[in-house]
């Protein structure tokens, strides 16, 4: 775009009270509910899903529900996964949610993923865990094996990131919120009470159509971070 169009959006990225991450590719540098088919032997069934999530060529809640049925993940199953195979953070968003952090601003993690794996990336980024929208799984308590997925979380459904957004601007009255992330689930929170500005993040997987239609699309947090100074 136009340096008009970027100047406008790094004055409203200064001037955001509220950034949201999505995790997926983003915050993480892989897609957490892939690696988890993959370490359960299931990762190219999973992909496939995930991939048409992704594209918006089958609804969202069908495509979580799909992925969640052929992995059939058991609490026991996770927490091994999180021991061994654990979502490692991409390069540059620990300093950016610090800096974030740092000048008074609110972060939240806005994921279709899961909160039993994305709570410990909270942690370590310092975000609190009520900061956190993403889906809950339900485990039966003696087997610990996966028996559903709450249908009432935000990101369980299309257009959950965006109702979300609205949500959380509604909580904190925050008049500029920043939505930053890599899919057209969070292109899609940008619209009227929602986010005011998509960064789009092209570090881990560049989405043209996606990175397009971006206010700002950068590949490298550094960028943002000394977009604060």
């Amino acid at each position: 775009r136009m340096s008009g169009f970027k100047n406008a959006a790094v004055d409203l990225w200064k001037r955001a009270e509220v950034v949201c991450f999505d995790v997926d590719s983003t915050v993480c540098s892989s897609e957490g509910i892939d690696d988890l088919g993959d370490y359960l032997g299931k990762g190219e069934a999973v992909a496939e899903f995930t991939a048409k999530a992704m594209t918006g060529t089958m609804p969202f809640e069908e495509a979580l529900a799909a992925r969640l049925d052929i992995i059939r993940p058991s609490s026991g199953e996770i927490d091994k996964f999180l021991e061994s195979d654990a979502p490692k953070l991409t390069p540059g968003i620990a300093g950016l949610v610090a800096a974030l952090q740092g000048k008074g601003k609110a972060v939240y993690l806005v994921s279709g993923g899961f909160r039993v794996m994305i709570d410990p990336v909270a942690d370590e980024l310092r975000i609190p865990r009520e900061n956190v929208f993403a889906n809950t799984l339900f485990f039966d308590q003696g087997t610990g094996s996966y028996t559903g997925f709450d249908d009432t979380e935000f990101t369980s459904r299309a257009g959950g990131k965006a109702r979300a957004a609205r949500h959380i601007k509604e909580i904190t009255k925050a008049t500029t919120l920043a939505m930053v992330g890599d899919g057209a689930t969070d292109l899609e929170a940008r619209q009227p009470g929602g986010a005011d500005i998509f960064v789009g993040f092209g570090g881990i997987v560049k989405r043209e159509a996606v990175l397009d239609q971006a206010d700002w699309a950068v590949c490298d947090f550094e960028e943002l971070t000394r977009a604060l100074e």
